[in-house]
């Protein structure tokens, strides 16, 4: 269970099949291009959201790991908490991404991804030579 202090109040968030069944409901592809099959593939793209830092993403996981959680922290107090000037984002970004990476809902698209991000570096890296 992944803990985050806002305004002095400790809010548990969970990233388990819960979490991974509404993250992947928010998006859907197509498979292979056939026109009636469709997989839900949200948290693939909330997870490479937040390898990119994508703050929008990085609540909306906040968000939906935290719901069936007692207290239930509001969007409004995680933008308020994204916005404040003390809040490191990019510790706070990899905190998350590092309880994604050993949950076991979501590890292997993490680190997937990860590897997908090092692969496009390289051939970048390659390509300037």
């Amino acid at each position: 269970m992944f803990e985050l202090t806002i305004n002095g109040q400790v809010y548990q968030f969970n990233f388990g099949m819960s979490f991974l069944r509404d993250a992947n409901k928010t998006v859907s592809e197509r498979i292979n291009n056939a026109t009636d099959k469709k997989k839900d593939v949200g948290a693939t793209y909330m997870i490479a959201g937040i390898i990119d830092g994508n703050l929008e993403d990085l609540v909306n996981v906040l968000d939906l790991a935290n719901k069936g959680q007692n207290p239930r922290v509001t969007r409004t107090l995680l933008d308020s908490y994204i916005d404040d000037p003390d809040t490191d984002i990019d510790q706070l970004c990899e905190d998350v991404l590092g309880f994604l990476r050993s949950a076991n809902a979501t590890k292997k698209t993490v680190i997937w991804l990860e590897k997908k991000v090092e692969e496009a570096k390289a051939k970048q890296n390659q390509d300037q030579d």
